[in-house]
């Protein structure tokens, strides 16, 4: 442990009982994005209990705090965590376990608030820095456009930022390891959808006198598989998968349906290939549909763009992490991920890093692993994770000069 780490930690463990408890709290009431009002009004309580005058309401449930610093220095940067839960069914028998069905923190979301809650408070009493911390709390990251939304409410405006950094949890990654790496690291992702529809009728006796929507799904299915092997360059990486079709009904096998549904996922890490992958799945289904005298209707959304992580950021984040665990616990050219993440939407308008910070490692017996029914956040990763953005301050905000990455993985080889 750094003199940093030790420093930090020894006064967060006077008050680390009280961010477990609201991390449990937190955990045991998740809400989805956009609903996050009981999630706001704790965040809000805490940073005005602490201290921390300037707190304000952003895109209705999203909070974002003001810390200024003791020395004079017009430099503003913002530290970013999401709040939202996912609609998933908790099943770890944990003591606080979700009480809302059908709601669940599976994504450490509750760890992240609970995180930057953290370093709220070390802030608001840590003030030896040169201009201004904003810290924001966002609402609604898991595919419900939060970033957009907090843009569109003037994030940038209202609060100035020279840099902007956000952190994620990360399943296998040993616990309080960081990882990142410089320009694409997460994807852009799009949930995509076809309604193929034509008369349906009897599929035994009359077969002949149908537009028959299940031919036509059989080779769009077909078709969309194509996209990434002949359209995209093989040096290129994108994803097109499909996760539902549904028409029809196991009660009448013999019926044709007048319509069927498909949908899927898409990844990649380029906007061009973006557009692509839009062109040419709105071509096929429109072809395969006419090729029977069916029609198409065809959804796709790129939720956000492709996370691209920048040059100088990413030395300063890979310096406050070795600042806190040492350089042989961080890996800074970590492979890019198809995983999505809407901080991408702020970098595109201000400088910024994005880091994963280990979990540990999933049980065993029972896949535990992010979007799981079964995943919970590490609560050992809290002060670990005050310490990063703690250190995050210090390089950006308190004279330090950063470290170059390359060499910080080298030398943690």
């Amino acid at each position: 442990m750094t003199e940093l780490m030790n420093r930090i930690q020894t006064e967060v463990e006077r008050y680390l009982p009280e961010l477990v408890a609201i991390r449990h709290d937190l955990h045991a009431h998740p809400e989805l994005g956009t609903e996050e009002l009981r999630t706001a009004r704790v965040v809000e309580g805490k940073l005005r209990e602490w201290g921390i005058e300037r707190v304000e309401r952003i895109a209705t449930t999203g909070v974002v705090a003001s810390i200024p610093g003791q020395r004079a220095g017009k430099r503003a940067i913002g530290l970013r965590a999401d709040m939202d839960a996912l609609a998933l069914t908790e099943q770890t028998g944990l003591s606080y376990a979700s009480t809302h069905p059908g709601r669940m923190h599976a994504c450490g979301h509750d760890g992240h608030t609970t995180m930057l809650l953290g370093a709220a408070r070390y802030l608001a009493s840590n003030r030896d820095f040169a201009g201004t911390v904003n810290l924001i709390f966002q609402p609604a990251e898991e595919g419900r456009g939060g970033a957009r939304e907090l843009i569109a409410d003037g994030l940038f405006t209202r609060f100035p930022c020279s840099a902007i950094y956000g952190l994620h949890t990360m399943p296998d990654l040993p616990t309080g390891h960081f990882a990142s790496r410089e320009g694409a690291f997460f994807a852009s992702a799009c949930p995509w959808k076809v309604k193929f529809r034509g008369t349906g009728g009897h599929g035994g006796a009359a077969p002949h006198k149908t537009n028959d929507v299940m031919v036509v799904l059989g080779g769009f299915l077909q078709a969309l598989h194509t996209i990434v092997s002949r359209s995209i360059a093989a040096t290129d990486v994108a994803v097109i998968s499909v996760g539902y079709a549904v028409g029809g009904s196991t009660e009448s096998p013999s019926v044709v349906p007048p319509e069927v549904l498909v949908g899927g996922t898409a990844r990649c890490f380029d906007e061009k290939i973006a557009g692509i992958i839009s062109q040419r799945l709105q071509r096929l289904a429109d072809a395969c549909a006419q090729a029977h005298n069916c029609a198409a209707d065809v959804e796709i959304v790129w939720k956000a763009p492709p996370l691209i992580n920048h040059a100088r950021e990413v030395e300063i984040a890979a310096a406050a992490a070795a600042d806190v665990v040492g350089h042989h616990a961080i890996d800074w050219h970590t492979a890019p991920l198809t995983a999505g993440e809407d901080f991408a939407e702020l970098l595109k308008i201000r400088p910024g890093a994005f880091v994963l910070v280990g979990n540990g490692e999933q049980r065993a017996d029972t896949p535990s692993g992010l979007h799981t029914p079964h995943f919970d956040f590490n609560d050992a990763v809290i002060p670990v994770g005050i310490g990063y953005w703690a250190a995050l301050v210090h390089r950006e905000l308190g004279g330090a000069e950063p470290v170059d990455a390359k060499s910080c993985a080298l030398e943690g080889e």
